[in-house]
């Protein structure tokens, strides 16, 4: 066994949606580290092409698209523009999402407010894993990796909309596994807890963060590394036998304000 080989990504390519902040960011920049070449591809293209710059000036290999998961041009221009700039596609990250988590008042939201979450955080997803397995399969080597969270298990109020789409994604990620299993091509979620990102820092207070901690036996928030951690599991080699599963990165609890 050589160790090194387990998390060598250096003859594969990755494409990130939502990968210029946040989680996003740290799952590029965490997959360059280990020698893939990544595609960052966000809505904000100036933010992608700063992310991009970083990696590259750290020595990697990366490239900024612009992307509106929502508009399918865009997804299969995605998978174009990066087979004609690296020749191959190995491992995808679906990482875009949203959604108005605790703002999903069922007496107001509407059936188009609800159906778009949806389109955003699992239609995209399994449109681009549909459109990326074919290079994956001729590549030799798939992981496709799909966010998921925790309030896809948790129950609370004002998030029917993006809890629902999240636990879609936990039952399609465990049955696309079926589907792409023998083109030798894995498919898992990982579904972080609360992580400091810029959406959590806008609504985050001391007495918020407290409410949280009460909850979570390792007494901190997560950091997007610590979900890039996690893809980088799922994305290298030392993973090529688990397909189908969602790993929950959550200190250890739940981070409900309850």
């Amino acid at each position: 066994m050589n160790p090194a080989a387990l998390f060598d990504l250096n003859d594969k390519v990755a494409i990130i949606t939502g990968g210029a902040k946040g989680i996003g960011k740290a799952c590029s920049q965490m997959l360059a580290a280990h020698g893939a070449r990544v595609v960052i591809a966000d809505f904000n293209l100036d933010a992608a092409k700063e992310t991009a710059q970083l990696i590259r000036e750290a020595g990697g290999q990366a490239k900024a698209v612009a992307c509106n998961v929502l508009e399918d041009s865009d997804l299969t221009g995605l998978v174009e523009t990066t087979l004609a700039e690296f020749g191959q596609i190995n491992i995808l990250v679906n990482n875009v999402g949203g959604g108005g988590a605790g703002r999903e008042n069922p007496a107001t939201l509407s059936v188009e407010e609800f159906a778009h979450v949806f389109q955003l955080n699992v239609f995209s997803n399994w449109r681009l894993a549909q459109l990326c397995a074919p290079h994956m399969e001729q590549a030799g080597y798939g992981s496709i990796i799909n966010m998921s969270s925790m309030s896809s298990i948790n129950k609370s109020p004002a998030i029917s909309a993006y809890a629902s789409s999240k636990a879609a994604i936990n039952h399609m990620t465990a049955n696309l596994a079926f589907d792409y299993g023998p083109a030798n091509i894995r498919v898992n979620a990982v579904g972080p807890g609360a992580v400091r990102t810029d959406a959590l820092a806008s609504v985050l207070t001391p007495e918020i963060e407290s409410t949280m901690l009460a909850h979570t036996p390792l007494q901190r928030l997560g950091e997007p590394e610590d979900i890039a951690g996690a893809v980088l599991y799922f994305a290298a080699p030392v993973s090529k036998w688990v397909s189908g599963q969602v790993l929950f990165v959550n200190g250890g609890g739940v981070q409900t304000l309850d």
